[in-house]
């Protein structure tokens, strides 16, 4: 009787301790964002751009630091231009440091 009820009360006590992990992980400044891309600067050594974004859904202006090669390098080839739809995932961190940073409309 004793193990069952410790059982119980260990599976309950681990279910809520994973529960405000995952709230807690979700919760450190992770935004999303989609809508047009304003403008894009590259910086002089190119290892970092800026874009500004408008959120479609609040028509908030947003400005976003890239630092990625992969995009980078898509933004230099002009694979990705001013006016292109973007989905992005950012760390609200005084920078807005992109997380993802990519087209949204498919091929």
């Amino acid at each position: 009787m004793k193990s069952k009820l410790s059982a119980i009360l260990f599976s309950a006590v681990l279910a809520v301790s994973s529960m405000a992990f995952a709230t807690s992980a979700s919760a450190q400044g992770e935004a999303r964002l989609l809508g047009p891309m304003n403008k894009v600067t590259m910086a002089a050594d190119g290892k970092s751009a800026v874009a500004e974004l408008t959120d479609s859904k609040s028509k908030e202006a947003v400005t976003i630091t890239i630092t990625d090669e992969l995009t980078l390098d898509k933004i230099k080839a002009k694979q990705i231009v001013t006016g292109d739809e973007i989905r992005a995932r950012y760390m609200k961190d005084g920078k807005n440091t992109s997380k993802s940073f990519k087209k949204a409309a498919g091929c």
